[in-house]
């Protein structure tokens, strides 16, 4: 299946939070929806999942339009919201259940489905645990489990992993991976990008509301270096000053900055010429350690095509 995004705006009364972005995401593929704070991320994921009305634009699932037929939000996509559950009355299974009785599902097929999402989501130890007294970690495997009751298509994550302890971001990586090979489509937004590179095969990057790029992580990846300006890492034994000294007067050279003994600087040179120089510096007499082109990923693509700017 396929969600589609078609010139989607959203405007509030003094900000347009989302400014014609069209995308589309597919099922057993993870997306990173990537953007500086006040982007649109949120916005854009409420419409999505159909909370939130659009000012224009269109929201396919393969081709039936979610403003006509919001039902079927309902059954092919689950969101799992930046705000975490809360009751202080309820216990795991109890709102499990009551959002399985939501979605009209009756015993025992509800029973069933609960308790398979309890043990799928590791709930079952902390069911009749009651939901303000859990950690952010469990309270985040509780609104996964929420967004599966319906066993979606599509599910929507804004900022899963913001605030949890590094164990229980890497059991939610493991989570996700589980439900990608399950076939199902996941729109992820985070700030932890390189968290991000290692799940995902697609992106979309927006800033300010408007869509920068999106598709493949290793097209977009290759269109924004395609200038064929890299970055090479060197480490030498010499003092990073003498060697900076010496890089600057490289004609392919720039925007040098020296990490401690570490040495980065964008090249615009071919491999040949790279080679070329990396036997100058040699006979320069500097010793290298270390000398190759630093691999571009997702994190290095943010920051080379956003501006931080906020609305």
């Amino acid at each position: 299946m396929i969600l589609t995004v078609k010139h989607l705006r959203k405007q509030f009364e003094n900000c347009l939070a989302v400014d014609d972005i069209s995308f589309s995401i597919e099922t057993g593929e993870i997306t990173g929806f990537v953007g500086p704070n006040g982007a649109g991320k949120t916005t854009t994921m409420r419409i999505l999942a159909t909370i939130e009305q659009c000012t224009d634009g269109l929201v396919e699932l393969d081709g039936r339009s979610l403003l006509e037929y919001p039902e079927l939000a309902r059954k092919h996509i689950g969101y799992v919201p930046d705000s975490l559950p809360s009751n202080s009355d309820m216990t795991v299974h109890e709102y499990l259940d009551f959002f399985a009785r939501a979605y009209g599902l009756k015993t025992p097929k509800r029973q069933e489905t609960v308790s398979q999402l309890e043990e799928f989501t590791n709930l079952v130890g902390i069911r009749e645990k009651y939901i303000d007294s859990l950690s952010k970690g469990m309270k985040q495997r509780v609104s996964i489990a929420r967004a599966l009751i319906s066993d979606p298509d599509f599910i929507l994550m804004d900022e899963p992993a913001a605030g949890l302890d590094p164990r229980a971001r890497i059991e939610l990586r493991e989570l996700l991976k589980i439900l990608c090979e399950q076939g199902k489509g996941i729109l992820i937004s985070s700030h932890i990008l390189s968290e991000l590179s290692e799940i995902c095969t697609s992106t979309v990057i927006i800033e300010r509301g408007e869509l920068l790029k999106s598709g493949k992580i290793s097209e977009v990846v290759k269109e924004v270096t395609s200038s064929n300006k890299r970055v090479i890492h060197i480490r030498a034994l010499e003092s990073s000053e003498e060697l900076s000294k010496k890089l600057i007067l490289e004609p392919l050279v720039s925007k040098i900055s020296v990490l401690g003994n570490d040495i980065e600087f964008e090249y615009e040179g071919s491999d040949e010429q790279a080679a070329d120089l990396l036997s100058v510096l040699i006979k320069g007499g500097f010793h290298i350690v270390a000398f190759g082109f630093k691999q571009q990923n997702l994190e290095s693509v943010f920051m080379n095509i956003t501006k931080g700017d906020v609305q």
